[in-house]
């Protein structure tokens, strides 16, 4: 017997009928002598649909206010899951994040989890109850109501789990795992049996949309071991765990890619001390995060070229900015480049295995891909290319790598 704990996403509760066939699953779990918390997202749609109600009368909505109709969406979907549970026979009761007393900070609309009072929990366990629980909410020191922002529930999720010291954390989705690089970009992409932490916390923060990074983040911090599987079709979907529990390690685990990406450069600053600083400081006060970052000397060895990339949605005012902090300097020039991506290896296996960038770029070189800017860490290398580059360098990796075969290269 173990202790389980599953998540359901929007779309695994986003009708009755859906309802009905999660608490088919959780049902059967149990009948094989599991003890089972679920943890449930609010109906596909209904979060949004609440945000436009709020909007409707309030244009900015007043953060604490937000929260007590958000978690309204959740407390929908733990009462339906457990009436159907009930109906099909087996005991459950719904907790919303404030019964257990998950308690959280005060951060409004993207509050962080403290600690958890799982006592009632496991009192219900104990009795054989199966337990639901409202994901994407908590309750603050004073008793308010909060939310831990888009994706939430997987946090509250793995974080009960982490209380609960469960056997493994399930997180059901509308895809049956993780894999080598998204299906709809290259078709022989292969689901992967298993993946370290910190693979999959690289993969979440470079693109892949599978897991949210806060509850990879948890589950690492931890020790919670992860499963990703489809609500949809019965599969044993892809294990997230620790380095060492994973025997033979491929050299790439995966490729993940951003489209949101715009690169700026500001040519010719004078070569001094705190220049980036001067460069990056404005960026950072207007809560504009920066990725990658290069900076050349050019060869009089009195100015610098500075390069670096935001999120595409803050480029126009990320470009301003830069010019006007451009004159202060009495820089050259400023150039700026919406139209790129960036296409990044991943694979812990690059710690013992020589040569990956080597293959890396020669793969994109035969292809006739130019790189504009290369980074790399200890399991990672990325490079930013032209958007027009994105699917063909993807898949050329992916052949590169033999990531389509049964044991990658």
């Amino acid at each position: 017997m173990a202790l389980i704990v599953q998540k359901y996403g929007g779309t695994s509760v986003g009708s009755i009928d859906r309802i009905k066939a999660v608490a088919a699953k959780v049902k059967s779990w149990s009948e094989r002598g599991h003890q089972l918390v679920v943890v449930v997202s609010a109906m596909s749609g209904e979060t949004d649909r609440l945000i436009a109600l709020a909007k409707s009368i309030q244009p900015r909505p007043s953060p604490r206010e937000l929260d007590v109709l958000l978690a309204t969406g959740e407390q929908v979907t733990i009462a339906l899951l457990s009436m159907a549970l009930e109906d099909a026979g087996c005991q459950a009761r719904s907790y919303t994040g404030s019964q257990v007393h998950i308690l959280t900070d005060s951060a409004h609309n993207k509050a962080r989890i403290r600690d958890i009072d799982a006592a009632r929990v496991r009192a219900d366990l104990e009795v054989g109850r199966v337990v639901v629980i409202a994901g994407f909410q908590g309750v603050d020191e004073q008793g308010n109501i909060t939310t831990l922002g888009r994706g939430g529930s997987d946090t509250s999720a793995v974080a009960m789990a982490a209380a609960l010291k469960a056997d493994e954390c399930q997180i059901y989705t509308d895809v049956d795992g993780v894999y080598t690089t998204d299906p709809r970009v290259e078709p022989r992409a292969r689901r992967l049996d298993r993946i370290t932490f910190e693979e999959m916390l690289e993969m979440a923060s470079l693109g892949s949309k599978v897991l949210q990074i806060r509850s990879v983040e948890f589950a690492g911090k931890y020790k919670v071991p992860l499963r990703v599987l489809s609500s949809f079709e019965e599969g044993e979907g892809t294990l997230i765990s620790l380095e060492e529990e994973i025997v033979e390690q491929a050299k790439i685990s995966g490729i993940a890619f951003n489209r949101d990406e715009a690169k700026l450069t500001v040519l010719g600053v004078p070569d001094q001390p705190g220049v980036a600083h001067k460069i990056l400081g404005p960026i950072s006060d207007a809560n504009i995060e920066v990725d990658m970052i290069i900076q050349n000397i050019a060869a009089d060895e009195k100015t610098t070229d500075f390069t670096f990339t935001v999120n595409r949605n803050d480029y126009p005012r990320a470009l301003e900015m830069l010019r006007r902090t451009a004159e202060t300097l009495s820089a050259k020039q400023v150039l700026g480049d919406n139209r790129i991506v960036k296409i990044s290896l991943v694979g812990v296996g690059m710690r013992s295995h020589a040569g990956i960038a080597s293959t890396m770029f020669g793969a994109l070189a035969k292809e006739g891909i130019n790189i504009r800017m290369i980074s790399t860490s200890e399991i990672k290398i990325s490079v930013v290319v032209d958007e027009k580059y994105l699917e063909l360098g993807v898949r050329a990796l992916h052949e590169a790598f033999g990531l389509a075969e049964e044991t990658a290269a």
